[in-house]
């Protein structure tokens, strides 16, 4: 019996480990290879500077990279990914009259570019 329970503790541990390198936005909350395509789809690349998508070098709104690792989306809303979720599908809602365009994303679609950007780190 002492054996087995090891084992058992040895498998829970690695499974654990392993989710620790897991990007839980991609795995949980939405397709990043869906993202960066809806992403370049909609031109996000015109407004903002996003790496990994081609000709994403827009000067207008701020520059995505590492967007991950902020601390707040448009400067007011924890960043979390329900609410980049939230802000994504509309932005004016989060802040009025911000230069941010409604892009008529579904809650799917925002979610996997939620998870394309936290991959942004």
């Amino acid at each position: 019996m002492p054996q087995r329970f090891v084992r058992l503790i040895i498998a829970s541990l690695s499974i654990g480990l392993t989710g620790c390198h897991e990007d839980r936005t991609t795995v949980a909350f939405g397709d990043a290879k869906r993202g960066i395509a809806l992403i370049e789809r909609n031109g996000c690349g015109t407004c903002h500077i996003i790496p990994g998508v081609e000709g994403a070098d827009g000067l207008v709104g701020p520059p995505l990279t590492m967007m991950a690792r902020r601390i707040y989306i448009a400067g007011v809303a924890r960043n979390t990914p329900q609410n980049m979720t939230v802000w994504l599908q509309n932005p004016q809602a989060v802040v009025p009259g911000n230069a941010m365009p409604n892009m008529n994303l579904t809650q799917q679609d925002a979610r996997d570019v939620t998870a394309y950007l936290y991959t942004l780190r």
